[in-house]
């Protein structure tokens, strides 16, 4: 993997740059601090919003202060961030599809093409513990319905709102990783959350997460204005669809994802590691709630 940098401060100590990637779910819990009804004169919040492989890249940087980041990509940057208790993608029962336009694969053969959202995302990562023998390749996650329709690819492991409408390209599913996972240790799903980098105060880190789980709670407490704001980020999803993929990963582990999800997370890990995929074991380390030490 790529060595972690030093990261240069923004020259307005105020500016706070908050990446997030271009979704339905992540545009519905940044809702309040996009539209400015979360804010606090302190902090001059500034969205860096990009997909969820380019976030991991730049996270190895360290170049944003707050990032939505794969869990899996938290393995390699976990001296430089602390993960955050809210802000979780969690799926219960579901997850990243393995979709194909042929026969079903086996697991086991050497000879199998995947197309995969980047190396660093959990994605990635939930495939090589499914199927360790595939061959891997990464394809823009926008894309890769595409690879698989036209036969470039034998699966392909689809996230976002992909997962909903698989069928209508007349692809058929292999396995749905977060079922495969629940089944396997009987946890959600963790696929990703946000960080704050370890430099900045603690009193101000906390702050800053206080104002991210302000802008969940306002979302989920003004869902329809929330869901209009979202709408255009679901790249061909209909309202109800919408409405229906929000609801798969802005759950009660998104606001604070607990012992269970704490828990998911560890137990990602671990397999990464035991599975050789994570070079060396690494212990989920989060910012302290205040009160909560």
């Amino acid at each position: 993997m790529p060595e972690l940098t030093t990261s240069s401060p923004p020259a307005d100590p105020r500016r706070v740059r908050l990446g997030h990637s271009p979704d339905a779910d992540d545009a519905f819990m940044f809702y309040g601090i996009a539209t400015g009804r979360v804010a606090d004169p302190e902090f001059d919040l500034v969205e860096v919003v990009e997909d969820i492989e380019s976030l991991n890249r730049r996270a190895l940087k360290g170049e944003l202060e707050i990032t939505a980041i794969s869990f899996h990509a938290y393995s390699h940057i976990a001296d430089r961030y602390l993960l955050m208790g809210c802000g979780a993608s969690m799926g219960k029962g579901y997850g990243p599809t393995v979709v194909t336009h042929g026969p079903i694969p086996d697991r086991k053969s050497v000879s199998v093409r995947a197309a995969v959202p980047g190396e660093l995302t959990t994605a990635y990562l939930l495939l090589r513990l499914f199927a360790p023998a595939w061959e891997t390749r990464t394809v823009p996650f926008d894309k890769i319905l595409d690879q698989v329709e036209t036969g470039k690819v034998d699966v392909g492991v689809v996230i976002h709102e992909g997962q909903l409408y698989y069928e209508k390209r007349r692809l058929k599913k292999v396995a749905d990783l977060g079922e495969w996972w629940g089944k396997e240790t009987g946890l959600p799903v963790p696929l990703g959350g946000n960080v704050v980098r370890r430099d900045i105060p603690e009193p101000r880190a906390q702050r800053l997460q206080e104002l991210l789980r302000d802008s969940i709670r306002m979302a989920q407490e003004h869902r329809q204005e929330a869901l209009d704001f979202a709408l255009p980020f679901a790249r061909g999803l209909d309202r109800d669809l919408t409405s229906r993929f929000i609801d798969m990963y802005v759950n009660d582990l998104t606001l604070d994802c607990g012992p269970e999800g704490r828990e998911a997370i560890r137990e990602l890990l671990r397999r990464g590691h035991e599975a050789g995929v994570i070079p060396r074991l690494v212990r989920p380390d989060f910012l302290p709630e205040p009160g909560r030490r």
